[in-house]
């Protein structure tokens, strides 16, 4: 039980026993109660005074008074000196809420939910600032301050140079948290600055949603603490008009676009260094099998089935990639290994579980043709930068941005074509999608629930208009029979 719910069990099972006198010169009368299995009580100089604080005890038990069972008070005294321990501590300011916030559910949660939390936090820390508080700092260093000061670990070392104006001014000048209940400009600005960037344009879908996430449950922890009554951001319609997660069309590459990216790809770099050839195997798992990039980067060769190239007149086999491990990237003040790669499990499930994919036989020779390249790196891993280390975020996005500069045309460099290595994935599930593939079996192979593959991909889906219209004119003709 948590110190929360312990501060609020009542209980109708109340005894209270007859008053003691015990050999004890100043307070001689003993009065004892029972407030659900556990025992309270007082002691008082003279006889009197026990009998009234008896009689208070039972009158509130005679009118069905449920008792605090900590502190052994009726339900009304428990109640009031509550309110009054309230008015008497001061208001718990947001950033002093946002350090014990984050302190509290670090151990439990990943590096990437971590850097998470302390962004969204960041964000919001911009609204709750004090009229004109921090006027001649910009927003951009007051973001960077609260993200670095929700971090346990730097609470016990000497703030940086560079972020210490910005940092005194947080610490002196934002709001307490009920304001976001209490004042309704207040709950507007978090929500603005939920949705909207420091430039004021329109933050991206995914962002605000995981921002309004992080702040939700931030909101919900300060209300089952006490610091606020309730979480005002429930009333708020969650969500931004126009957007529900789905994929935007325009990122989706055909076929001959995906070949052309996967070759160009391989021309990135010097052909001696080979920075770009000992990565064509890492975005052809997410094209063919839809991996994350965090999965492709903790693919081991233990991890592939990849059958031998087919003699002359066999089909060629299908493998397996089996999924046991992702190695998302975050900085080193948010993994507990000081490590810029964090170690989880499979995303959105236990620990130790995997997730076999299949992959066709044009993958599977990609990746037989990457490991008589380059081999394995340490760890028995498929993929390395060119120092042999885990492939980092930075490296797989540059490579990236020069294949499409020589894969697409200048038009479309500019388009949000292919504009992420995660659009390959995308890619890969419409593609599934397209080929009648059932959505539970997609769903399977990239670990997510049906409903999110049918929210995200459904206007991603050829031929539904076409068979739709078919339906409504088959209709009409049998009701024209039937006229």
């Amino acid at each position: 039980m948590t110190e929360i719910q312990s501060r609020r069990e009542f209980s109708l099972n109340v005894r209270i026993w007859d008053i003691t006198t015990r050999k004890r010169k100043n307070r001689p009368f003993r009065l004892r109660w029972i407030v659900g299995g556990r025992e309270h009580g007082l002691s008082f100089a003279t006889k009197p005074l026990a009998d009234s604080r008896r009689s208070e005890l039972w009158r509130a038990m005679q009118r069905g008074e449920a008792f605090h069972v900590e502190t052994g008070l009726p339900e009304s005294e428990f109640r009031a000196a509550e309110e009054s321990e309230r008015e008497e501590e001061p208001p718990v300011s947001w950033f002093a809420f946002c350090r014990d916030y984050v302190a509290a559910r670090w151990p439990a949660v990943a590096a990437k939910t971590r850097e998470g939390m302390a962004d969204s936090l960041a964000a919001v820390t911009l609204a709750l600032l004090k009229e004109g508080a921090a006027k001649d700092i910009v927003a951009r260093d007051l973001r960077r301050a609260a993200r670095w000061s929700v971090v346990p670990a730097h609470q016990s070392e000497p703030v940086p140079e560079k972020l210490k104006a910005a940092y005194k001014a947080l610490a002196s000048s934002t709001r307490p948290v009920a304001d976001i209940e209490n004042d309704p400009a207040v709950l507007r600005a978090v929500e603005y600055r939920l949705a909207f960037r420091l430039d004021g344009k329109p933050s991206a879908g995914e962002t605000y949603r995981r921002r309004r996430r992080t702040v939700n449950t931030a909101l919900d922890f300060a209300a089952a603490g006490g610091i606020i009554t309730k979480n005002p951001l429930r009333s708020l319609q969650g969500g931004r008009k126009g957007f529900f997660g789905e994929v935007d069309r325009r990122v989706l590459v055909n076929a001959v676009q995906g070949r052309q990216l996967l070759a160009a790809v391989s021309y990135v770099g010097s052909w001696h260094r080979a920075r770009g050839r000992r990565l064509v195997a890492f975005y052809a798992v997410m094209y063919y099998a839809a991996l994350r990039p965090a999965e492709a980067v903790g693919l081991r060769f233990a991890d592939c089935e990849l059958p031998e190239p087919a003699e002359d007149g066999e089909a060629a086999l299908w493998g397996t990639l089996t999924l046991r491990e992702t190695r998302p990237v975050s900085g080193k003040q948010w993994t507990d290994s000081g490590e810029r790669h964090d170690k989880r499990g499979l995303k959105a499930r236990a620990a130790s579980s995997d997730r076999p994919v299949p992959i066709p036989p044009v993958l599977v020779a990609i990746l037989r043709d990457h490991l008589r390249t380059f081999g394995t790196a340490k760890g028995g891993r498929l993929f390395a930068n060119e120092r042999g280390d885990l492939v980092g975020s930075s490296t797989y996005w540059r490579v990236w941005e020069e294949a499409r500069a020589l894969a697409l045309p200048p038009e479309r460099v500019d388009s949000p074509l292919a504009g992420r290595p995660y659009d390959l994935r995308h890619a890969c599930i419409t593609r599934w999608l397209n080929a009648g593939v059932p959505i539970a079996e997609v769903a399977r192979r990239v670990g997510n629930s049906p409903e999110v593959i049918h929210r995200r991909y459904h206007g991603c889906v050829d031929g539904h208009e076409e068979a739709a219209n078919a339906k409504i004119t088959k209709a009409l003709e049998d009701e024209g029979d039937t006229a």
